[in-house]
Protein backbone atom coordinates (compact mmCIF):
# COMPACT_ATOMS: atom_id res chain seq x y z
CA UNK A 1 0.00 0.00 0.00
CA UNK A 2 1.35 3.67 -0.73
CA UNK A 3 2.75 5.80 2.44
CA UNK A 4 0.80 8.67 0.27
CA UNK A 5 -2.51 9.43 -0.83
CA UNK A 6 -1.45 10.91 -3.85
CA UNK A 7 1.10 9.20 -5.80
CA UNK A 8 0.83 11.46 -9.43
CA UNK A 9 3.78 13.94 -9.04
CA UNK A 10 5.62 10.38 -8.65
CA UNK A 11 3.98 8.73 -12.33
CA UNK A 12 7.15 10.15 -14.06
CA UNK A 13 6.29 9.20 -17.64
CA UNK A 14 3.61 6.52 -17.14
CA UNK A 15 5.65 3.97 -18.40
CA UNK A 16 5.93 0.30 -16.70
CA UNK A 17 9.40 -0.87 -14.95
CA UNK A 18 11.35 -3.81 -16.35
CA UNK A 19 8.92 -6.21 -14.19
CA UNK A 20 6.06 -5.14 -15.91
CA UNK A 21 4.16 -3.05 -12.94
CA UNK A 22 3.03 0.45 -12.93
CA UNK A 23 3.88 3.32 -10.35
CA UNK A 24 0.47 1.83 -8.65
CA UNK A 25 1.29 -1.87 -8.46
CA UNK A 26 5.07 -1.31 -7.62
CA UNK A 27 3.68 0.50 -4.34
CA UNK A 28 1.38 -2.61 -3.82
CA UNK A 29 4.02 -4.55 -4.25
CA UNK A 30 6.78 -2.39 -2.21
CA UNK A 31 7.80 -3.80 1.53
CA UNK A 32 9.29 -0.82 3.64
CA UNK A 33 10.80 -3.72 5.69
CA UNK A 34 12.52 -5.11 3.24
CA UNK A 35 15.45 -3.44 4.35
CA UNK A 36 16.42 -2.06 7.87
CA UNK A 37 16.07 1.85 8.15
CA UNK A 38 17.53 4.08 10.72
CA UNK A 39 15.46 6.39 12.61
CA UNK A 40 15.12 10.06 12.74
CA UNK A 41 15.34 12.47 15.51
CA UNK A 42 15.41 16.03 15.90
CA UNK A 43 17.83 18.36 18.51
CA UNK A 44 17.57 21.64 19.44
CA UNK A 45 20.27 24.24 20.14
CA UNK A 46 18.12 27.04 21.68
CA UNK A 47 20.86 30.16 22.56
CA UNK A 48 19.98 33.39 24.29
CA UNK A 49 21.67 36.65 24.56
CA UNK A 50 20.52 39.51 26.19
CA UNK A 51 21.06 42.02 23.40
CA UNK A 52 21.36 41.52 19.92
CA UNK A 53 23.94 39.19 19.30
CA UNK A 54 26.88 40.94 17.11
CA UNK A 55 30.58 39.82 19.00
CA UNK A 56 31.99 36.23 20.01
CA UNK A 57 32.63 37.58 23.55
CA UNK A 58 29.25 38.97 24.45
CA UNK A 59 27.78 35.85 27.06
CA UNK A 60 25.49 33.24 25.58
CA UNK A 61 22.90 30.76 27.31
CA UNK A 62 22.00 27.53 26.22
CA UNK A 63 18.62 25.92 27.23
CA UNK A 64 19.75 21.86 27.93
CA UNK A 65 16.87 19.47 29.49
CA UNK A 66 18.18 16.42 31.95
CA UNK A 67 17.21 13.10 30.94
CA UNK A 68 14.64 11.58 32.73
CA UNK A 69 14.89 8.01 30.77
CA UNK A 70 17.50 5.64 29.19
CA UNK A 71 19.93 6.35 27.49
CA UNK A 72 22.06 9.18 29.35
CA UNK A 73 19.44 8.90 32.25
CA UNK A 74 20.04 11.78 34.33
CA UNK A 75 22.66 13.37 31.91
CA UNK A 76 22.08 16.92 30.33
CA UNK A 77 21.00 17.23 26.78
CA UNK A 78 19.64 19.20 23.93
CA UNK A 79 16.25 19.32 23.94
CA UNK A 80 15.04 16.51 20.61
CA UNK A 81 13.38 13.68 19.49
CA UNK A 82 12.06 11.47 17.48
CA UNK A 83 9.96 12.58 14.13
CA UNK A 84 6.77 11.20 13.61
CA UNK A 85 6.05 9.42 10.47
CA UNK A 86 4.10 11.74 8.91
CA UNK A 87 5.79 14.85 10.15
CA UNK A 88 8.03 17.48 8.42
CA UNK A 89 11.58 17.79 10.34
CA UNK A 90 11.15 21.39 11.47
CA UNK A 91 7.60 20.71 12.30
CA UNK A 92 9.54 17.98 14.83
CA UNK A 93 11.79 20.02 16.10
CA UNK A 94 8.89 22.66 17.09
CA UNK A 95 6.77 19.99 18.43
CA UNK A 96 9.15 18.59 20.72
CA UNK A 97 11.06 22.01 22.10
CA UNK A 98 7.37 22.70 23.23
CA UNK A 99 6.94 18.99 24.55
CA UNK A 100 10.11 19.31 26.53
CA UNK A 101 10.67 23.13 27.18
CA UNK A 102 7.79 25.10 27.17
CA UNK A 103 9.79 27.09 24.13
CA UNK A 104 7.37 28.06 21.06
CA UNK A 105 7.00 30.68 18.90
CA UNK A 106 11.16 31.31 17.94
CA UNK A 107 12.37 30.64 14.60
CA UNK A 108 14.43 27.68 13.72
CA UNK A 109 17.51 26.66 11.06
CA UNK A 110 18.69 23.77 9.87
CA UNK A 111 22.30 23.67 11.36
CA UNK A 112 23.55 19.96 10.74
CA UNK A 113 22.71 16.04 10.42
CA UNK A 114 24.79 13.78 12.65
CA UNK A 115 24.93 10.19 11.89
CA UNK A 116 27.45 7.93 13.06
CA UNK A 117 26.17 4.52 13.65
CA UNK A 118 27.49 4.08 17.41
CA UNK A 119 25.82 7.78 18.28
CA UNK A 120 23.19 5.91 20.12
CA UNK A 121 22.40 2.09 21.42
CA UNK A 122 18.69 2.07 20.76
CA UNK A 123 19.06 1.63 17.17
CA UNK A 124 20.72 3.44 14.10
CA UNK A 125 19.66 6.74 14.83
CA UNK A 126 20.08 9.80 12.74
CA UNK A 127 19.70 13.38 14.26
CA UNK A 128 19.27 16.95 12.28
CA UNK A 129 20.39 19.85 14.58
CA UNK A 130 18.33 22.77 14.69
CA UNK A 131 19.80 26.01 15.98
CA UNK A 132 17.73 29.25 17.12
CA UNK A 133 19.18 32.62 18.79
CA UNK A 134 16.86 34.96 20.41
CA UNK A 135 17.44 37.93 22.69
CA UNK A 136 16.17 38.55 26.34
CA UNK A 137 14.46 35.99 28.53
CA UNK A 138 12.85 32.89 27.76
CA UNK A 139 10.97 31.05 30.26
CA UNK A 140 11.35 27.34 30.45
CA UNK A 141 10.07 24.56 31.98
CA UNK A 142 10.44 20.54 31.75
CA UNK A 143 8.33 18.66 30.08
CA UNK A 144 7.62 14.90 28.41
CA UNK A 145 10.71 12.69 29.23
CA UNK A 146 12.46 15.90 30.32
CA UNK A 147 13.27 15.45 34.52
CA UNK A 148 14.11 19.33 34.14
CA UNK A 149 15.07 21.89 32.12
CA UNK A 150 17.50 25.34 32.63
CA UNK A 151 19.64 27.80 31.20
CA UNK A 152 23.16 27.31 30.97
CA UNK A 153 26.21 29.85 30.41
CA UNK A 154 27.93 28.47 27.60
CA UNK A 155 31.44 28.64 26.09
CA UNK A 156 33.78 27.22 23.91
CA UNK A 157 37.57 27.74 24.64
CA UNK A 158 40.58 26.79 22.56
CA UNK A 159 43.36 25.38 24.24
CA UNK A 160 46.56 24.73 23.20
CA UNK A 161 47.38 21.47 22.92
CA UNK A 162 45.45 17.87 23.20
CA UNK A 163 43.71 17.95 26.84
CA UNK A 164 44.02 14.41 28.80
CA UNK A 165 41.13 11.77 28.38
CA UNK A 166 41.69 10.61 31.23
CA UNK A 167 39.89 7.62 32.39
CA UNK A 168 37.28 8.59 29.65
CA UNK A 169 37.57 6.68 25.72
CA UNK A 170 38.25 8.74 23.16
CA UNK A 171 34.97 8.67 20.90
CA UNK A 172 36.16 9.86 16.85
CA UNK A 173 32.98 11.16 15.25
CA UNK A 174 33.90 9.81 11.64
CA UNK A 175 34.86 6.38 11.03
CA UNK A 176 36.44 6.90 7.60
CA UNK A 177 39.61 10.02 8.35
CA UNK A 178 39.90 12.97 6.10
CA UNK A 179 43.54 11.56 4.68
CA UNK A 180 41.49 8.37 3.81
CA UNK A 181 38.50 10.14 2.13
CA UNK A 182 41.54 11.62 -0.13
CA UNK A 183 40.78 14.95 1.49
CA UNK A 184 43.79 17.73 2.42
CA UNK A 185 44.05 18.27 5.62
CA UNK A 186 45.09 20.90 8.18
CA UNK A 187 47.15 18.90 10.41
CA UNK A 188 47.49 21.26 12.91
CA UNK A 189 44.24 19.79 14.71
CA UNK A 190 42.58 22.56 17.47
CA UNK A 191 41.48 21.41 20.54
CA UNK A 192 38.73 23.36 22.42
CA UNK A 193 37.08 23.07 26.11
CA UNK A 194 33.03 23.23 26.45
CA UNK A 195 32.06 24.99 29.71
CA UNK A 196 28.35 25.11 30.47
CA UNK A 197 27.40 26.50 33.57
CA UNK A 198 24.04 27.26 35.36
CA UNK A 199 25.07 28.99 38.95
CA UNK A 200 21.46 28.97 40.16
CA UNK A 201 21.23 25.15 40.59
CA UNK A 202 25.00 24.83 41.28
CA UNK A 203 25.50 23.11 37.93
CA UNK A 204 29.15 22.75 35.99
CA UNK A 205 29.56 20.64 32.68
CA UNK A 206 31.97 20.09 30.47
CA UNK A 207 33.52 18.21 27.48
CA UNK A 208 36.69 18.59 25.77
CA UNK A 209 36.68 18.50 22.24
CA UNK A 210 39.15 18.25 19.12
CA UNK A 211 38.40 19.17 15.25
CA UNK A 212 40.20 18.92 12.24
CA UNK A 213 39.21 20.78 9.43
CA UNK A 214 38.69 18.56 5.76
CA UNK A 215 39.50 21.34 2.33
CA UNK A 216 38.41 20.58 -1.08
CA UNK A 217 39.40 23.82 -2.70
CA UNK A 218 36.74 26.54 -1.16
CA UNK A 219 34.80 24.00 0.45
CA UNK A 220 35.82 23.22 4.08
CA UNK A 221 34.35 20.72 7.06
CA UNK A 222 35.16 20.48 10.26
CA UNK A 223 35.62 16.40 11.83
CA UNK A 224 35.36 16.89 15.59
CA UNK A 225 36.26 14.20 18.24
CA UNK A 226 34.77 14.02 21.76
CA UNK A 227 38.07 13.62 23.73
CA UNK A 228 36.19 14.30 27.77
CA UNK A 229 32.62 14.59 28.47
CA UNK A 230 31.12 15.64 31.90
CA UNK A 231 27.47 14.51 32.54
CA UNK A 232 26.43 15.25 28.96
CA UNK A 233 24.85 12.60 26.84
CA UNK A 234 26.38 10.99 24.48
CA UNK A 235 27.63 13.46 21.15
CA UNK A 236 25.64 16.08 22.57
CA UNK A 237 29.04 18.38 23.33
CA UNK A 238 29.70 17.83 19.58
CA UNK A 239 26.50 19.43 18.70
CA UNK A 240 26.69 22.37 20.64
CA UNK A 241 30.59 23.06 19.75
CA UNK A 242 29.56 23.41 16.28
CA UNK A 243 26.71 25.76 17.17
CA UNK A 244 28.93 27.67 18.96
CA UNK A 245 31.44 28.06 16.29
CA UNK A 246 28.62 28.91 13.75
CA UNK A 247 27.74 31.43 15.85
CA UNK A 248 31.25 32.74 16.63
CA UNK A 249 31.89 32.52 12.81
CA UNK A 250 29.41 34.69 12.38
CA UNK A 251 30.36 37.73 14.92
CA UNK A 252 33.93 37.85 13.49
Amino acid sequence: MSYLKDNARFAGTGERDANGYTLDEFLNSYDPRKYDSPCNTVDMLVFRSKEPYRRKDQPLKLLLIKRKNHPSIGFWATPGGFADVYENLEDSAKRELLEETGVSGIPLIQLGTWGDYDRDPRWRIITTAYLALVEGDLAEHAGDDAADAAWFDAKLVPTESMPSAGDSKQIPTEKETPAEAGADIDENKEYYTLLLDCPERDLHLSAEIGVTWEIHGLLRKRHYSLIRSEKLAADHPLLIADALLYLYDLAE
